[in-house]
Parts: C-alpha cells; structure tokens; sequence
C-alpha cells in the first residue's frame, strides 16, 4: 500500500514539472511573439515616418532639385548658406556679408542656395525656428525669398521666448511686397512646415551642425567676412 502511495506521489511530482515546463514554454513564446509583433510594428511605423518626412512635401517656387533651399542667381561658382532665423550669428553675418553676396550675385559670378533650418527650436517656446522658416518658404513662394528673410533679420527676436507671433510675420511679409492674404493663408496652413524638416534634416545629414555655414563649392568657409567670401568664391572660379 505504501509503495503503490509512493509512486503515486512521484507520478504527481512528475505531472507537476511537466505542466511546469509547458507553461513555462508557453510563457516563453508568448514573449517572444509579443516582442516579434513590437518589432515589425516598430519597423513599420518608423518606415512611415521616415517616409513622411523625406518625401511628403512641397518645396516651394524657386528651390533647388533637391528641395533643401531656395536659389538667388545663375552664376557659376555654387555658394550654400545655412541659416536660421533665431540665430544672433546669421543675423550679423546677413547685416555684414549679405550685401557682398547680394553684389555677386547681381554680378553673375555666384549661384546662391539659401538653407533656413530650423536648429534652434529649443530656444523658443513656440518652435519660432521652424514658423519662421516655413514662412520664408511662404514668400520664397511669392518669388521675395530674400526680402523677407533680411527683414526677418532685422526683426529678430531674443533667444529663449515665444518669438515673433503669426500675425507678426504676416505683417513683415505685408512690408515685403507680398501679397498679405496670400501669405497669411499659407502660413496658418502649415503649408511649407514639412519642407523646412526636410531642409533641416538634410542638412544634418550632410553634416551642418551649426549656423551659419557658408558652402563655397562644397567647401565650408572659415572666414565668413566680405572679404573671406570673395576670396573663396574667386577660388572656386579659378
């Protein structure tokens, strides 16, 4: 009787530790297809909003093929600047070496593309960087790309506030020469937001980390005064 009670309990035993791994297996895949399902959900949704912000948007009237900036001239030696319009830096250098840019421009020795990203967000409160870019994209749309962004430069707001508000920006374009409902209707649209993410993330990508950045033929300018320009642009034309 004993014995028969004896290999009762170790068959018991036994169909415990059995129904102990099963669940344990069962444990283990339900894990592994949750984490399976994280993943691809995680590689899909990542897919989309690559997707969203490389292509999905529209650049506007006067960009370059690649959408990344606006184009002032027809010259032969290609000039990059990067800029931001919360940046005190680019607001120097536009009131210093803009008129020297200008003069080649009009000269036909530079072809200029102008990049307004938006790397200055953390210092506003309304992500100023980005609405005021999206609004040059606005006026560049109105063919006064570089109207407006001098007298956003002369307008500047301090660092670490909300910025110029919308209406502010409206007014400026008014004072621009551009159309003011046009403007407006394209700028409380968000029409040009997703061109300046793409602006600002290529110039990332192509390793801009600060502004402003002046390009000469693919080389970055040290010297950004009238004069340094001037020599980087005669060398590129060499």
């Amino acid at each position: 009787m004993s014995s028969r009670k004896g290999q009762k309990g170790a068959a018991r035993v036994v169909r415990e530790q059995l129904a102990r791994e099963q669940r344990r297996k069962r444990t283990l895949w339900v894990s592994v297809a949750a984490v399976a399902v994280l993943v691809i959900a995680g590689l899909i949704g990542w897919s989309v909003y690559s997707s969203q912000r490389s292509d999905d948007f529209t650049p506007p009237t006067g960009a370059n093929e690649a959408g990344t900036g606006v184009v002032a001239g027809s010259g032969p030696v290609t000039v990059d600047v990067y800029e931001d319009f919360l940046c005190p830096a680019c607001r120097q250098f536009e009131q210093v070496s803009g008129p020297t840019i200008d003069q080649l421009i009009s000269e036909g020795k530079v072809r200029v593309v102008y990049h307004p990203v938006a790397y200055l967000n953390r210092f506003s409160t309304t992500q100023y960087s980005t609405r005021s870019s999206a609004a040059s994209g606005c006026a560049a749309e109105s063919g006064r790309y570089r109207e407006y962004a001098k007298a956003l430069f002369d307008r500047q707001p301090p660092e670490g506030g909300a910025g110029l508000s919308d209406d502010e920006l409206v007014d400026i374009a008014a004072g621009a020469g551009i159309d003011r409902d046009g403007f407006a209707s394209c700028l409380r649209e968000g029409t040009f937001k997703p061109w300046t993410e793409h602006v600002t993330d290529e110039a990332s990508k192509a390793g801009i980390t600060g502004t402003p950045t002046i390009v000469v033929d693919g080389q970055e300018v040290a010297d950004r005064s009238p004069e340094g320009i001037k020599a980087a642009v005669e060398a590129a034309g060499k």
